[in-house]
């Protein structure tokens, strides 16, 4: 009796471990999908975004649009347009290209509201005010996603390198 209870033991012991084991790896698997579907390839960290745009926008507030550019999906509320506790305007970075604080991505596009105007606003405008306060709707020539910001030591002057140097075989276009 005692040998079936070690056998017993033995045998639920390594299926826990199996499974346990099997489980992790799919939850990886599945974030390193997730990671790769997103274009990072970095999962930990908030991404890095740089980009250039047609006009400058430098000090207008961002939101997201549909795919289809008929609705705003995502926007700042007025106390959401700071970034350490600066207002959240991008940083400049040589050859015209800005390194995204705020959040933007190939749909985001920009109002005719600056951040500080906006962060001085009695209340977050509806999503329909917003709407037509949109400049454009497709403001960007360019843009790459740089992998995680906590990949970078430096990540001014690491990028301005690889802006001088046109290398941008290790970034991800996104338009």
């Amino acid at each position: 009796m005692q040998k079936q209870y070690w056998i017993f033991a033995s045998v639920l012991f390594l299926m826990i471990v199996f499974v346990s084991c099997s489980n992790s790896s799919k939850v990886n698997d599945s974030k390193k999908a997730e990671n790769e579907m997103s274009g990072k390839k970095d999962a930990a960290g908030p991404p890095t975004i740089i980009y250039k745009t047609s006009s400058d926008y430098y000090d207008k507030v961002a939101v997201t649009l549909s795919e289809d550019k008929k609705d705003i999906v995502n926007y700042p509320g007025i106390k959401d347009v700071y970034y350490k506790g600066e207002l959240a305007y991008p940083t400049k970075l040589n050859d015209g290209y800005l390194l995204d604080n705020r959040g933007i991505d190939p749909t985001s596009a920009f109002l005719n509201i600056t951040y500080e105007a906006y962060s001085k606003l009695e209340k977050t405008p509806s999503k329909e005010e917003l709407y037509n306060m949109i400049l454009d709707k497709d403001p960007f020539t360019e843009m790459y996603s740089c992998g995680s910001k906590y990949k970078f030591k430096d990540i001014i002057t690491e990028l301005n390198a690889a802006i001088d140097g046109k290398d941008f075989g290790k970034f991800t276009k996104l338009k």
